[in-house]
C-alpha cells in the first residue's frame, strides 16, 4: 500500500474514533497521542521521499530537525493556553468574578438575557470561550430557578462565547493557533471581525429573547454573592483586573516587543503569582487553612487539564506529518479548483464541519493546506484568514458538540443533543450566515 495513503488512512481512523469519544468512552487524548506517534514512524519507512535531502546518515538528522520546527511551533500554542488557563483559574478561585454576578442582577427576564449575551460576548475575548462558559452557568445557577428558562439562557451562553472568542487573538484555540502562525494579527481580526460576530450574537440573542417572558423569581440566597473569605474585596478585584488586564495587555506586549504571545502570558501569570504570594504572605493565618493553601498558582498549576494539553499537542503534530507529506497543500488546491477559489464559500463549509467535528484540527489543517501568500486574499489578515477565525469559531454554536463552549454548557446542564438542534441550532445558524454576510458587506465597502 502506497506510504502517504496509509498515513491518511491512519489519521482519518484517529479523527473518527476522536469524534467517537461520547460514544467509545475514549479520552481523545489518548488517540491524538497515538496519531502523532503512528503517522511519524509510518513517515520514517521512507522520509526520502518527502524530505530529498534525509539520505544515509543524514536521514536523523534532517527529519529530527523538521520534527523540532513543528514541535517549537506547537509548543508556543501550548504553553499559552497553560498560562492562560492558570490565570483564568487563580481569578476564579480567589473571588475575582464575584463582581460580575453582581452586574448581572435584575428581575426582568429579557434584560437578564441580553446582560448575559453581552457579558459573555466580552469575556469570551478577554479570557476564551471555554472558562467564559464555565462561570456563566455557575453564575446563572444562582440567579435562574426554573430549568426551562436556564437551558435557553445556557444556549445563548454557548452562542455568545463562540461569537466573542472569534474576534479577539486570545479568545479561542483557533484564534491563538492562527495569531501564533502569524496569518492574522491582533487589530486586523479585531477591526474586521468584530462586527460580524458581534451580528452573530445580537439576532440569535433576540430571537430568543421573544421566549422570554415576565420577571425571575428567586431568592436572597440563590442571588447571594459568593465570598471569597482568604482575600478581602479590595484584593479581589486587584487579582481580577491583573489577571484580566494581563490577558488584554498580551496583544499590546507582543505589538511592542515583537516576542511570541506566549511570553506575553508567562509575564502576566509571573506577576499575578507573585502578587497573590505577597498576599498570603500578609496573612499568616492562612497558612493554617488547608482550604486557602490549595487556591495557591502551585497547586492550581497540579490541577491544570493536561489531557487537553495532551490532545493539543497530538493533533497539531499529526497535522503536522500530513503537512510535511504534501497531503494538506494537494487538499487546498483541490478545494480551490472545486468551488472556484470562492473563499467565502470554502470557510463557510469549514465553519459548518467544525459544528460536526473538532475545530483544532481543521484550522490546523487548513494551515497546513494553505500557504501564507505577500499579498491577496491569502496574505497576513488576508479575506480567507480572517473568515477562517470568523467561521470556525462562529460555526461551532450550531450544534452543542461543535464547540469546547457547547460541551462544557451540555454537561453542567444536561442539555440533550436533540433539544439543541431543536430549540437552538437554526438560531445558531442564521446568525452564522448574517455574520458571513456583514463581512462581506464590510469587505466590499473597504474596497470602494
Amino acid at each position: 500500500m502506497n506510504l502517504t495513503l496509509l498515513i491518511v488512512i491512519v489519521f482519518i481512523l484517529g479523527y473518527v474514533a476522536i469524534a467517537l469519544e461520547s460514544i467509545t468512552k475514549v479520552n481523545k487524548a489518548a488517540i491524538a497521542l497515538l496519531m502523532f506517534v503512528v503517522c511519524w514512524t509510518l513517515f520514517m519507512f521512507n522520509p526520502s521521499a518527502y524530505l530529498p535531502d534525509a539520505v544515509g546518515d543524514s536521514i536523523g538528522q534532517v527529519v529530527g530537525k523538521v520534527i523540532e520546527e513543528h514541535l517549537g511551533s506547537t509548543a508556543t500554542t501550548l504553553f499559552f493556553l497553560m498560562g492562560a488557563m492558570t490565570i483564568v483559574e487563580l481569578v476564579d478561585q480567589n473571588g475575582g468574578f464575584n463582581f460580575v454576578r453582581d452586574t448581572l442582577q435584575t428581575k426582568s427576564k429579557r434584560k437578564l438575557l441580553w446582560r448575559i449575551a453581552f457579558m459573555t460576548f466580552v469575556l469570551s475575548a478577554i479570557l476564551d470561550n471555554l472558562t467564559t462558559s464555565i462561570v456563566m452557568i455557575m453564575i446563572l445557577r444562582k440567579l435562574v430557578s426554573d430549568k426551562k428558562d436556564r437551558l435557553i439562557y445556557a444556549g445563548l451562553v454557548v452562542i455568545a462565547a463562540n461569537s466573542g472568542g472569534a474576534f479577539s487573538p486570545i479568545g479561542d484555540v483557533t484564534t491563538i493557533m492562527l495569531w501564533n502562525k502569524g496569518v492574522i494579527t491582533a487589530q486586523g481580526v479585531i477591526t474586521e471581525i468584530f462586527i460580524p460576530s458581534l451580528v452573530s450574537m445580537l439576532i440569535p440573542a433576540y430571537i430568543l429573547s421573544l421566549h422570554l417572558k415576565g420577571n425571575l423569581t428567586f431568592t436572597a440566597s440563590q442571588a447571594a454573592t459568593v465570598q471569597a473569605s482568604e482575600f478581602t474585596a479590595k484584593q479581589r478585584k486587584i487579582i481580577f483586573f491583573l489577571g484580566v488586564g494581563g490577558l488584554i495587555f498580551v496583544p499590546i506586549f507582543k505589538t511592542i516587543t515583537h516576542l511570541p504571545p506566549f511570553v506575553g502570558i508567562l509575564l502576566v501569570l509571573g506577576i499575578l503569582w507573585l502578587v497573590t504570594e505577597m498576599f498570603y504572605a500578609k496573612q499568616k493565618h492562612l497558612k493554617e487553612e488547608k482550604g486557602a493553601m490549595q487556591k495557591r498558582v502551585t497547586n492550581m498549576l497540579r490541577r491544570i487539564d493536561l489531557d487537553t494539553i495532551f490532545f493539543f499537542l497530538g493533533i497539531l503534530m499529526a497535522v503536522a506529518c500530513l503537512e510535511t507529506i504534501g497531503v494538506l497543500e494537494l487538499l487546498g488546491k483541490s478545494l480551490d479548483v472545486t468551488f472556484d477559489g470562492n473563499h467565502y464559500l470554502v470557510t463557510g463549509i469549514i465553519g459548518v464541519l467544525s459544528s460536526i467535528v473538532d475545530n483544532v484540527p481543521l484550522v490546523a489543517g487548513c494551515m497546513g493546506m494553505y500557504p501564507v501568500q505577500p499579498t491577496g486574499d491569502m496574505a497576513v489578515d488576508g479575506i480567507f484568514w480572517q473568515l477562517l477565525a470568523y467561521c470556525a469559531g462562529v460555526g461551532g454554536s450550531m450544534l452543542i458538540i461543535g464547540s469546547a463552549a457547547g460541551v462544557v454548557v451540555m454537561g453542567l446542564e444536561k442539555i440533550s443533543f436533540g433539544w439543541y438542534l431543536r430549540k437552538i441550532s437554526w438560531i445558531a445558524f442564521v446568525g452564522y450566515l448574517a455574520g458571513i454576510l456583514c463581512y462581506w458587506v464590510q469587505r466590499g465597502l473597504i474596497g470602494m
